[in-house]
């Protein structure tokens, strides 16, 4: 039901297309991906890992209410297209604050992720929604005015004190996402209600492909930077062998039979909220694992320690986790490789401490083509399995 006066600028729920501007929109996140790449890279202790999940955090949401705020309404109509490009000009604006942002610019990344999350949001309730998706909406902006205070005052401060509100603010912003901003007595009932799930999960894909993307021009640059030695080549192989291997393991059989179950759910709404939930773990993941394959191609022979093997192993293991979750919740079937990968990724850890990098490289490149192998197996038997005419009842 749209509210009455407005014209429904709302998306026919059966469109799926995703339009030029939508890929233009997210070359801005190409751009802030490589920018929180390199801002771990240039503070590697656990206080700048903190950072950037703060500042990866809040670029994710940014971009995620966007893209679900394009999945709702109509791109082919000129105030949808000014609203992407108008947040596209201010994300450009947040993006170029990242590697300062705990320093001078912290002043420009807040008011533009702000600007960005309200006027998105106060925009979204002009557009038509019907009652349930407005009164989300109205929950989702108390949420999102409740936490700007903290914003501010930690764009005003310095040092630790502005990590320190800034991550309050921004566990605030992300139990909102993950629970659909509750209130009192109010919770976000989404059954049957009309949605584009096809689109949403398109969008979901073009993100991690830009995530992969970055773990590719991370090697690339990595090895043009090195010596070019053998070994040199090979950790550079060993890399991009690892993202095709996550690659693989995305779009191999997940992907697709989580589309099919989406699409064919009484509650898309929801199924997609959940895949939002599940890319916003498993990109942290791709981020992890790009500033792991760059710190092994630049030291091959150096040691492990502590912090490399959290990259090299940890961001594999958040991967396999959110597509875990995922899949326990959604599909009700987890694949005994996740469990078992993930138990192998933790042993590897530990095990790898004394080695050299080029080894715990290696090591963790063997639990991701364990499972894209195992992934590969089951895809096949499947499709073979439907080919058949006895499929049905096997």
């Amino acid at each position: 039901m749209s509210t009455p006066g407005k014209r429904s600028l709302q998306r026919d729920p059966n469109d799926r297309n995703v339009r030029p501007l939508e890929l233009f929109f997210d070359l801005v996140y190409v751009f802030a991906i490589g920018q929180l790449t390199h801002h771990l890279l240039a503070h590697l202790t656990w206080t700048g890992l903190v950072e950037t999940l703060v500042l990866y955090f809040a670029v994710f949401l940014a971009w995620a209410y966007t893209s679900w705020a394009g999945t709702l309404t109509d791109p082919d109509t000129s105030s949808v297209r000014m609203m992407l490009l108008v947040i596209m000009l201010l994300g450009l604006f947040m993006n170029v604050a990242i590697p300062e942002a705990f320093g001078e610019a912290g002043w420009l990344f807040v008011a533009a992720y702000l600007t960005i999350q309200m006027g998105r949001t106060l925009w979204l309730l002009t557009t038509g929604l019907d009652e349930v998706m407005r009164r989300h909406f109205q929950r989702a902006l108390v949420w999102l005015v409740a936490t700007a205070p903290l914003w501010v005052a930690g764009a005003v401060v310095e040092g630790p004190l502005r990590l320190v509100l800034w991550g309050v603010a921004t566990v605030v912003d992300l139990v909102g996402l993950l629970s659909a901003h509750p209130f009192p007595g109010k919770r976000f009932h989404s059954e049957r209600l009309d949605f584009a799930a096809e689109h949403h999960f398109e969008r979901s894909r073009l993100f991690f492909m830009i995530a992969l993307g970055e773990t590719v021009l991370t090697t690339g640059a990595a090895v043009a930077g090195a010596p070019l030695v053998p070994m040199t080549l090979f950790t550079g192989a060993v890399a991009l062998i690892g993202t095709i291997a996550l690659w693989w393991v995305y779009f191999r059989r997940s992907e697709r039979v989580a589309v099919r179950q989406a699409v064919a759910d009484r509650d898309p709404v929801k199924i997609s909220r959940y895949a939002t939930n599940t890319l916003l773990v498993m990109v942290a993941g791709l981020l992890a694992i790009a500033v792991g394959d760059e710190l092994v191609i630049a030291h091959p022979t150096g040691h492990a320690d502590a912090t490399t093997n959290a990259l090299l192993f940890g961001g594999p293991f958040l991967f396999f986790a959110a597509q875990s979750w995922y899949m326990r919740v959604v599909m009700g079937d987890v694949p005994l490789s996740r469990p078992v990968a993930l138990v192998v990724l933790v042993a590897l850890a530990v095990a790898t401490l004394p080695a050299p990098l080029y080894v715990a490289g290696c090591a963790a490149l063997a639990v991701v083509l364990g499972v894209a192998i195992a992934d590969g197996r089951r895809a096949a038997a499947e499709e073979a399995s439907a080919e058949s005419p006895f499929g049905a009842g096997e």
